[in-house]
């Protein structure tokens, strides 16, 4: 049987449509963009198709998009960069629950004499938006709050964010690596001057991503070289990759278009519901009505997330314990903590995240194999409990 993969928001396949797109430019397409012979003028043409597709996900202008290597890269850009258009402002406001792309920079700024703010949220992961407004000051350089997060899908009120930065001047970079793709994005009324996005959650190729620089935003350069993208990201781009970002975005603007979102909402809907049925010990994590289509944390107490993930590898499901950029570690992410979850729920928290390509048959597998290794791993920490206390 084929691995039952839940891993989407790790990353995704690679769509054939989109590898049929980028194959040409692997192999007799292989000019360097910035050459003035008609190869590198294919490449560069390629290059700026593909920019318009993903300016049209996001309904912004192929000027606005600048690519980079990655959702990472255009994080850091986007702050980094931000500072250092602002040398007298030394001031970053953020939430607890970011993504370590920027939740770890935050940590090293802070290190290093800036002066950070991590905004709290609740136990449901709803954003404490007073104890935002209250964060902003004249000091602050620019606001750095995710769209959706990437461990439980929850979603922040991005526009009501954005009004309360707009109205201080203050830049609000929005991190839509899991919102792009699978809900309707528009740069223009969202408010924010930065976005970035990722070519591999919507089944492009790793090694791709773009930031969104909308018109009025100060960014500096963090990088020093040629003056590819408009001087902001300079270095010989990733051609095939950014080709295959394109093809994935058009792809993804016409399955939100078909409205195929509702599909994957409603196989998650039946995933969480069916694991808490079959399972009287597991818990959805965070708020279930107001979450992506495609994502689930679930809880399952006083067992092991590792443990869990393991079995479930061995029974051919791929889930996470939350953001692969953190894999490795025992304790439980700093996400869950934010929020307060009780360490007995918190330890055994899977994600599961599926996708367009997700089936029925799928979600029936995992909704067959996952309550049968949670109830095995229950039984066997109550036996070692027992004996421990003999």
């Amino acid at each position: 049987m084929p691995p039952i993969y839940l891993d989407n928001n790790s990353t995704t396949r690679v769509a054939p449509e989109v590898l049929a797109a980028m194959e040409p430019y692997w192999r007799e397409q292989f000019g360097n963009p910035s050459s003035l012979h008609l190869l590198g003028q294919a490449a560069r043409h390629a290059i700026e198709v593909a920019r318009e597709h993903v300016a049209a996900l996001i309904g912004a202008t192929p000027r606005e998009i600048v690519f980079t290597s990655g959702g990472t890269e255009s994080d850091n850009l986007a702050i980094l960069g931000t500072l250092a258009a602002y040398p007298t402002k030394n001031h970053v406001v953020t939430t607890a629950v970011e993504h370590p792309a920027i939740h770890s920079l935050c940590e090293r700024l802070a290190a290093q004499g800036a002066r950070v703010t991590f905004v709290g949220v609740d136990i449901d992961g709803h954003l404490n938006i007073d104890e935002f407004a209250a964060a902003l000051t004249d000091g602050t350089a620019i606001a750095s709050v995710m769209y959706a997060n990437n461990e439980t899908g929850v979603l922040f009120p991005i526009r009501e964010i954005a009004e309360l930065c707009n109205a201080r001047g203050i830049p609000l970079h929005v991190d839509a690596v899991q919102a792009a793709g699978k809900l309707p994005i528009d740069v223009k009324t969202l408010g924010a001057k930065l976005l970035t996005i990722s070519a591999h959650k919507i089944h492009a190729p790793k090694g791709a991503g773009a930031l969104y620089v909308g018109r009025g935003a100060r960014l500096r350069s963090t990088q020093v070289g040629g003056h590819q993208e408009r001087d902001i990201r300079p270095g010989t781009e990733n051609v095939a990759a950014i080709v295959g970002f394109g093809e994935a975005a058009r792809l993804a603007k016409e399955r939100l278009t078909r409205g195929d979102m509702s599909r994957v909402a409603t196989l998650r809907d039946r995933l969480d519901r069916g694991l808490c049925e079959r399972v009287p010990f597991a818990r959805v994590l965070g708020d279930p009505a107001n979450r992506t289509p495609n994502t689930t944390s679930i809880a399952f107490e006083s067992l092991e997330a590792e443990a869990i993930l393991v079995a479930l590898s061995e029974r051919g499901v791929c889930a996470s314990s939350g953001s692969a950029c953190s894999s490795g570690s025992l304790e439980p992410s700093h996400v869950l903590k934010a929020m307060g979850i009780p360490q007995a729920l918190a330890h055994g928290a899977i994600r599961f995240s599926l996708s367009v390509e997700t089936t029925d048959d799928e979600i029936d597998d995992a909704l067959r194999i996952v309550p049968e290794v949670a109830h095995r791993l229950a039984s066997l920490t109550a036996r070692t409990d027992y004996a421990a206390k003999r």
